[in-house]
């Protein structure tokens, strides 16, 4: 497989809120060893805690959100997908491509109704 440049892109991971802080510590690890381990390159985590799902997912109402901005060879997206589906912690996930990475995150107000 021909190796293409790295490009950047930005990681949503919503972990599952029954885990021990040491558990879901541990998932997070696995998530980031996924990318160094294709040699990517992690270039920004913000870690957003415990908040609530628009929908119940596997039972859970809550989970554990995490943005990550990293950058990889796009050869290697494929099967990080594939890990990702059988990894019973993560409830949900999801990676698209980027220009830019957000030093930090800022939310438009919802028109009121």
């Amino acid at each position: 497989m021909e190796k293409q440049q790295e490009r950047l892109y930005e990681g949503m991971y919503v972990l599952s809120a029954h885990l021990s802080e040491d558990a879901r510590g541990k998932a997070f690890e696995g998530i980031k060893e996924r990318i160094t381990a294709r040699g990517g390159q992690i270039k920004k985590i913000h870690e957003q805690g415990r908040r609530r799902l628009a929908y119940e997912i596997d039972r859970q109402r809550d989970g554990y959100y995490y943005l990550v901005y990293f950058t990889i060879d796009p050869n290697h997206i494929n099967e990080m997908w594939e890990e990702y589906r059988r990894n019973e912690n993560l409830l949900r996930f999801l990676m698209i491509r980027t220009d830019t990475v957000m030093e930090e995150l800022k939310f438009k107000a919802l028109p009121e109704m």
